[in-house]
């Protein structure tokens, strides 16, 4: 019976879409699939919406072995769907984009959804630049390289420019207070401008030789030092030449580690696309004059688009954060949009940029290539995933839980000496941070260093709410031991929700008792869990708490950081956080602020007359 009416359901679900798009216009634009609670479930662009949105009317009442079972799965879903018209294909092109970033699609490509691929940021508009790690490319005037595979792999390249080159690493701070040069200078890694007078032209000097390096010109910088050693050869300066040959020598050994994939020295990226059971993984291959430079790649878990369509928004996502377009972008299939995309990445990089589709040569060899990174990364994927059910199975066992802890939540309380608590509460989904869900409590209660009424409080705030509480972790866990434990559950128990979720209490070691390991505390059980040999569970339960304690710590810090440096400046009528930021790093401390003149505030950067007076009447009565 149940069979029956879920047929027709499904029957009369189609049947209102089909009426639906019988209405659509033949309109380039885009549109917006949506659940039954009208959640946005895929952001899609055609140039013919009512040609587009016939494939999904098809795929939908056609026979079941059309498509793959996940599309079919994601398909029942979609129970409504909205359009929106725009004059050019273009136009839907960039439309589609800002929904994307807006509604943050569950089956659309969201590179922003995880960590962000870290980039050298080189401030050129300071005379004498450093370098700095970021994760977010502004068109601010500065100068991006990047991005990098990994943290590591943007340290391990500092390193080698800071051993190599003579650019400054301290900060702007300590660059405008250092009474005399710095270590680095001693032993002859800084030329030392913040207290020698070296000249802009000088320290460009070396800007420009840092900007060949992570532009893959180590070549470059290899012929001009040889012939510079020549010089100085010849010259009898053998000190100097010494330092060049080992300059030389560094260089060289970071060429030899870059593999020499196309002879024509061109800048390009190569994208492949790979699927498996896991989800699709597009490789994106960075080679930086002929040369293999690094390698990006993006999990999808699960999408409602086609490969075509994957790769066109996969490639306005990644370039739109990518500080660096090459002139080449190599794909491994044709796309409807080709031209369009050609167009918009010129717009974004100032310069030409061809999409190209390789039928034959050497660059269907680097397509190949591509593609079996991306293969590769599919299969550590899978493997992690199966590691993970496997380590969270275990768990279930060991905790004695119905099921294994898909979602799991973790909270630890901060506060310094009794002032400004605060809470933090982390989610681990299906093994891994679910950062979205990650919340930041500011504690109301007025105990002072009153863990239990920390926990009423912010246990009462999660889960106190009814629907809006919804989802229920599978497993809490406690920072603490039995104590902790019995209070949580007194807690949860008064909140009507004894038995919603297991809980579970993780006590540090006591090492003046000579214990090994942390404990685990079962609810009514005296003895911690037994873990075995097998102590990975345990583990990473102590990465679940680590990481609460880390979110809690940082949001505690950052509070502490405001109130010290601009509780002062937040009470003057006028000035706000950017004016705030600006007289900081303009006078360097609210000391030197206190002392300028009205002038001299006036003068700082996004700075009026009319406010520098009323900070320094301010100061004056204070």
């Amino acid at each position: 019976m149940s069979a029956s009416m879920d047929k027709i359901d499904s029957s009369n679900r189609i049947a209102r879409l089909q009426d639906q798009w019988r209405q659509v216009s033949h309109s380039p634009g885009v549109y917006l699939m949506k659940s039954a609670a009208g959640q946005v479930l895929y952001v899609g662009k055609a140039r013919d919406l009512k040609k587009r949105l016939a494939s999904y009317m098809l795929n939908m009442a056609g026979p079941a072995d059309r498509i793959d079972a996940k599309t079919q799965v994601l398909l029942k879903k979609i129970e409504n769907f909205e359009t929106i018209l725009t004059r050019t294909e273009k136009e839907a092109l960039i439309l589609e984009a800002n929904l994307i970033k807006t509604y943050r699609p569950r089956y659309n490509v969201l590179l922003k959804d995880g960590k962000r691929y870290p980039s050298l940021c080189l401030d050129v508009r300071h005379p004498f630049p450093r370098l700095t790690i970021v994760r977010k490319t502004p068109n601010n005037g500065a100068r991006y390289f990047g991005p990098f595979s990994s943290a590591t792999a943007v340290h391990q390249t500092l390193k080698v420019i800071h051993k190599t080159f003579k650019l400054r690493k301290c900060s702007d701070r300590a660059f405008n207070h250092r009474q005399r040069p710095c270590l680095r200078h001693q032993m002859k890694r800084c030329l030392g401008p913040c207290c020698l007078p070296v000249t802009p032209d000088q320290y460009q000097a070396v800007v420009r030789e840092v900007s060949l390096f992570l532009n893959g010109r180590t070549q470059d910088l290899i012929d001009a030092a040889r012939h510079e050693m020549a010089v100085a050869t010849q010259a009898l300066n053998f000190e100097y030449a010494a330092v060049l040959r080992d300059k030389i020598y560094a260089l060289a050994q970071t060429t030899e580690k870059q593999v020499v994939v196309s002879n024509d020295f061109m800048d390009r990226d190569v994208l492949a696309l790979a699927e498996s059971a896991a989800g699709k993984v597009i490789a994106v291959l960075a080679i930086r004059h002929g040369k293999l430079l690094s390698a990006h790649y993006h999990h999808i878990a699960e999408t409602l688009s086609s490969d075509g369509e994957l790769l066109s928004v996969f490639i306005r996502q990644y370039y739109d954060e990518t500080p660096f377009v090459p002139q080449e972008i190599i794909i491994p299939m044709p796309l409807a949009d080709d031209d369009l995309l050609a167009q918009w990445l010129a717009e974004r990089a100032a310069h030409g940029v061809r999409l190209h589709w390789p039928r034959r040569g050497e660059k269907v060899r680097l397509v190949k290539l591509a593609g079996q990174n991306a293969r590769q990364r599919l299969v550590e994927i899978g493997q992690s995933q199966a590691g993970l059910q496997d380590m969270l199975e275990l768990l279930r066992v060991k905790l004695h839980l119905s099921r294994p802890p898909g979602r799991i939540e973790c909270f630890d309380n901060s506060h310094l000496q009794g002032q400004n608590p605060v809470s933090g509460m982390v989610v681990f989904e299906n093994g891994r941070p679910l950062t979205s869900a990650y919340r930041k409590y500011r504690l109301r209660s007025n105990s002072l260093a009153d863990d239990y009424a920390y926990m009423h409080e912010v246990l009462t705030r999660r889960y106190g709410k009814d629907e809006k509480s919804r989802p229920f972790p599978d497993l809490l866990v406690v920072d603490g031991g039995k104590g902790q434990l019995n209070i949580a559950l007194k807690i949860v128990d008064e909140l009507g929700l004894a038995g919603a979720f297991a809980m579970v209490g993780l006590a540090k070691k006591d090492q003046s008792r000579g214990e090994a390991q942390d404990k685990v505390y079962l609810p009514g059980r005296a003895n911690a869990v037994n873990w075995g040999r097998n102590e990975g569970p345990l583990m990473f339960l102590q990465r679940i708490r680590d990481e609460a304690h880390r979110h809690v710590i940082t949001f505690q810090r950052r509070r502490q950081r405001h109130s010290l440096t601009a509780s002062v400046l937040d009470e003057i009528k006028g000035v706000g956080p950017r004016r705030r930021a600006n007289l900081l790093k303009h006078f360097g401390s609210l000391k030197k602020i206190r002392e300028a003149s009205a002038d001299d505030i006036a003068g700082a950067p996004g700075m009026s007359r009319v406010v520098a007076e009323a900070i320094q009447t301010y100061f004056a009565q204070h």
